[in-house]
């Protein structure tokens, strides 16, 4: 740790797991601080937005993510990949930030549940003073994901209707907001009791997704310039066949069995790409501190709005895991810091 620390402390509280599994696998202790490294900060999180993500990384499911992850137990132990956070302390050849600066970032494989967290410092943003940390954590994956997304189905210009399918989460509620901005007319579908939120989020029209999915009738063929598909749980064809052609599906995420995952889908969909018109494109969305510094610009002048399901505390943050493993989740979930 360099000089210009701001801590001397050499533990502290921390969230961990020392073996793949659910909730209760994860438990409160005492954790040595880490030293930044060369390039790396040490940041003291603020707030920590749990995604879909940790949850996977914390189950190790699907069997292919530990190959990135760790094959027995997780590399990183403690969960928490989107942290608004203080720079307390920086390596050497940090050049950029100073111990102070408030920033947000993704954590690469987590960190955010602790007191202290590592972070590369090139995936760092500087976080607006007018931006509340609460809403900074909540962009990074979330925000970022669905502003690649449009970005890789060409939402924008030309484009004039778009489908969003799986609205309501954390990526889908930046998707419908991000699409509206950018002039296109959004379809939703999303759980009935959420069409409401999405709608106030500027969804032109939603549907209870037990109720109409693609293929349904009102749902024709063709329709759509562009298909946000954040579910993952269509068919391939019948999405294809939503889009006009020309127009371009983007596959945020997938179901698949217990050991690949969705690898079965991301390779038909390549497959299924070759010479047509109105080509699946998987895609794993990278930080990009540019797109965060325009996320934060649209918060902050009020274009975009972060949906903020519940707010636990830091001694909750087993339960806030919980409740995002158990589904369902309208927005985002977010765990305030350590005291």
């Amino acid at each position: 740790m360099t000089a210009h620390a701001q801590t001397e402390t050499r533990t502290m509280p921390a969230w961990r797991q020392d073996r793949y599994g659910e909730p209760d696998a994860v438990v409160f202790e005492e954790a040595a601080v880490p030293t930044p490294g060369r390039d790396e900060v040490l940041l003291r999180p603020r707030v920590t937005a749990l995604n879909n993500g940790d949850v996977r990384v914390m189950r190790g499911e699907p069997r292919l993510v530990r190959a990135a992850f760790g094959l027995r137990r997780p590399k990183q132990p403690v969960r928490g990949m989107d942290v608004a956070a203080t720079v307390v302390a920086i390596g050497d050849g940090v050049t950029g930030f100073a111990v102070g600066d408030e920033v947000f970032t993704e954590l690469p494989g987590g960190g955010g549940l602790a007191r202290f967290a590592l972070a590369p410092a090139k995936r760092l943003a500087r976080r607006p003073a007018d931006l509340a940390p609460e809403l900074a954590a909540t962009l990074p994956i979330a925000g970022g994901t669905a502003w690649q997304a449009l970005d890789l189905a060409g939402v924008g210009g030309s484009t004039r209707r778009v489908l969003v399918i799986g609205a309501s989460g954390g990526v889908g509620t930046f998707a419908v907001q991000l699409a509206a901005l950018r002039g296109a007319e959004v379809w939703a579908l999303c759980g009935d009791r959420n069409r409401a939120l999405v709608e106030g989020l500027g969804a032109t029209r939603s549907f209870d997704y037990r109720q109409v999915q693609p293929g349904s009738p009102e749902l024709a063929p063709g329709s759509f310039d562009a298909v946000i598909d954040i579910a993952g749980t269509a068919p391939l064809r019948t999405l294809q066949n939503l889009v006009r052609d020309g127009g371009t599906v983007a596959l945020v995420a997938g179901e698949g069995g217990r050991i690949l995952g969705p690898m079965g889908r991301i390779l038909r969909a390549a497959l299924m790409s070759i010479g047509s018109r109105r080509p699946l494109r998987a895609f794993v969305a990278a930080t990009d501190t540019g797109v965060l510094t325009q996320l934060a610009a649209h918060v902050v002048a009020g274009r975009v709005r972060p949906v903020i399901e519940r707010t636990f505390p830091f001694d909750q943050a087993r339960a806030a895991l919980a409740h995002v493993a158990a589904g369902h989740t309208a927005g985002k979930v977010v765990v305030t810091a350590a005291d």
